[in-house]
């Protein structure tokens, strides 16, 4: 069952932007965590961003730190990955995700997305 909506995905070339969306229906609350993880073909899914909901308190995986920025939207009740600068190596399916601890590990996360497909050409 899907929980959250995701948008944004596409293809680009080396170096080019892509900015995801993810909202709740049912609204974000002010202890949520937003998440955002991606897998790629063969690879475990692996963490990319963190914000708190409710403050700018951010968390990048190392890999992405520098190029890609979260953010949200209250009036929109919707969060953002903001992705700059995107590398092949950042192909992959990208997922959103909730939770109510500030972790980078998947299983913390109890509502996510349907996953949108991101694919940078060299």
């Amino acid at each position: 069952q899907v929980q959250l909506i995701e948008s944004g995905g596409g293809s680009v070339q080396t170096g080019g932007s892509l900015r995801l969306s993810c909202s709740r229906p049912g609204r974000f609350f002010s202890s949520h965590i937003i998440g955002w993880f991606r897998q790629a073909p063969g690879k475990e899914r692996e963490f990319v961003a963190l914000r708190r909901w409710s403050r700018d308190s951010t968390n990048f995986a190392d890999s992405v730190k520098g190029r890609f920025t979260i953010s949200t939207d209250r009036a929109k009740n919707t969060a953002y990955l903001q992705m700059n600068n995107l590398k092949p190596e950042d192909t992959a399916v990208y997922y959103c995700a909730v939770g109510s601890t500030y972790s980078t590990i998947s299983s913390d996360y109890f509502n996510w997305g349907q996953g949108t497909q991101v694919t940078v050409s060299s």
